[in-house]
């Protein structure tokens, strides 16, 4: 990992860089694919999961007989497993649930809000290097609750064109309504845009590479919502002399082994701690499966000293990780001040895979610094806020003449019109 003590302020916003590309430099890519599903369909469809996935595919959709085999194929010890989650992710999302909000803005005046779910949502489950099936309980356990009519979850297929049977296992437990063997850009782009077969949906949820990213910052433009663009995981612990070295090597190896564009960042108060934990990433690395991944990941990353917590906050602040650490003696100064952030871990005994799992938080985050500016995914995300008004005759009586008034100042009459006729018929 590449060290840094004490970096000048002025440094910071090129040393919190992500190995990210630019939208630009993947832009012309996504567009050309969006261009030709949007005109071929279905057989756009097929080109590009033939040249990325490369498989043919006849039919897109997992079938009832590959549900079945896959209810045969997942252990019961995993299937025990993925139904604990889903109970503390369910309890966790269930308790977001809020109730009518009523209020008389003046007598004979009442506003009200109500909640109603996204009639269609589309669920991207990235398959790259592994199968993410903890991410189908993040995204389709809220959309279930939220009761959206339409859950379309999109996969890339492997190269035999099959799905991985957890993640077939996990939809069922969930309300999907229909599971896409498709990935990609190509699938964001079905989703965006419908085809003979594929639903097209209202908003799209789910993580993805840098260009599942792109491609759903791109289907904005043709009126379908995204939950947020979520590329390349990252997480950014800090730490002092109190932390255990050992937990927080584990903890940036556990990120830096999604992919080889993942970043990890460890702030430290002690220069000691940054040591030992240097020396213990070096130990950890070589007994994982994926160290080949990790070990790139890592190259990306950094590890950084301060002199004190207050200069730390500022700087992860400056950063707004997607995944926040907090492994100090003084972790309410973290928690109380930190702005920017998708999902904060507290304590020694509180890993980041417990909240990419089964603690009941959402996994699903913004990466890249947009969690300056948004929310994880959560039971709001497949909801929307309708607002109501009823006004009485008493009521209008009340509030007409301020609406004439303001209606003449802008020079809107028909707006004046619309209050006047009312009052002038209650004279």
């Amino acid at each position: 990992m590449n060290k840094f003590i004490n970096p000048e302020k002025s440094d910071w916003s090129q040393l919190l860089q992500r190995p990210t590309q630019t939208v630009e430099a993947i832009e012309e890519t996504v567009t050309s694919i969006f261009d030709d599903i949007k005109r071929n369909g279905n057989d756009g469809v097929r080109r590009y999961t033939s040249i990325f996935d490369g498989v043919e595919l006849d039919d897109f959709f997992v079938s009832e007989a590959e549900v079945k085999a896959a209810e045969q194929l997942v252990s019961e010890e995993l299937k025990a497993a993925i139904n604990a989650a889903k109970e503390n992710i369910y309890t966790f999302h269930a308790a977001q649930k809020t109730g009518k909000v009523f209020t008389e803005t003046s007598e004979g005046v009442a506003c009200w809000q109500e909640k109603r779910p996204i009639q269609k949502v589309g669920l991207y489950i990235p398959g790259g290097t592994a199968p993410l099936f903890s991410s189908v309980l993040m995204l389709a356990i809220p959309a279930q609750i939220a009761g959206c009519k339409e859950i379309i979850l999109s996969t890339p297929p492997n190269k035999q064109g099959k799905i991985h049977p957890a993640i077939i296992y996990a939809a069922q437990q969930c309300g999907v309504t229909k599971i896409v063997k498709v990935g990609g850009i190509q699938a964001i782009a079905g989703l965006t845009f419908g085809t003979e077969t594929i639903p097209q949906v209202h908003k799209i949820f789910g993580p993805g590479n840098q260009y599942v990213t792109v491609a759903k910052q791109l289907a904005t433009k043709y009126g379908v919502a995204i939950d947020m663009p979520a590329g390349p995981s990252e997480l950014l612990v800090v730490a002092d002399a109190s932390a255990n070295a050992s937990f927080v090597a584990s903890d940036l190896l556990s990120q830096a082994e999604h992919g080889v564009d993942s970043q990890v960042i460890l702030v430290a108060t002690s220069k000691e701690i940054l040591a030992a934990v240097e020396i213990e990433i070096e130990k950890q690395i070589e007994e994982l499966s994926r160290k080949n991944i990790a070990k790139k990941a890592i190259e990306n990353s950094k590890l950084i000293f301060v002199e004190n917590k207050e200069i730390a906050l500022d700087l992860i602040n400056e950063y707004g990780p997607e995944h926040f650490i907090v492994c100090t003696d003084e972790n309410d100064f973290y928690v109380d001040g930190v702005a920017n952030a998708g999902s904060v871990f507290i304590g020694n005994y509180t890993p980041e895979s417990a909240g990419d799992y089964a603690s009941g938080t959402n996994h699903t985050l913004p990466t890249n610094g947009y969690s300056k500016a948004y929310s994880g995914v959560n039971l709001d995300s497949f909801l929307k806020t309708i607002s109501f008004q009823k006004i009485s005759e008493k009521g209008i009586q009340n509030i007409g003449k301020t609406i004439e008034i303001l209606a003449a100042a802008e020079g809107l009459d028909a707006h004046k019109n619309a209050v006047t006729l009312r009052l002038n018929s209650l004279k």
